[in-house]
């Protein structure tokens, strides 16, 4: 199985997207500091997820949620 995830950081509510096969693990990773992008905003807790039979899927779905620019869209789709 794959993974989008999107992440909430604990210390500001910024989003983070993302895909993986291993969502434990990427979420350990990014948790660690791992990712520059995000380390000043940790924290990060999964506010959502959705699983896919395969990569493709999963990566399609990932740059549709991150093409919406849009932190309302991440809000409803999180609320859902």
């Amino acid at each position: 199985m794959f993974y989008v995830y999107i992440l909430k950081s604990e210390n500001n509510g910024k989003y983070y997207i993302g895909c993986t096969k291993d969502i434990e693990k990427r979420i350990r990773e990014h948790n660690s500091g791992k990712t520059k992008s995000i380390k000043a905003f940790l924290p990060y807790s999964v506010a959502y997820k959705e699983e896919f039979t395969n990569f493709s899927e999963a990566r399609k779905r990932e740059r549709f949620i991150k093409a919406q620019k849009s932190r309302k869209y991440i809000d409803e789709l999180i609320n859902r």
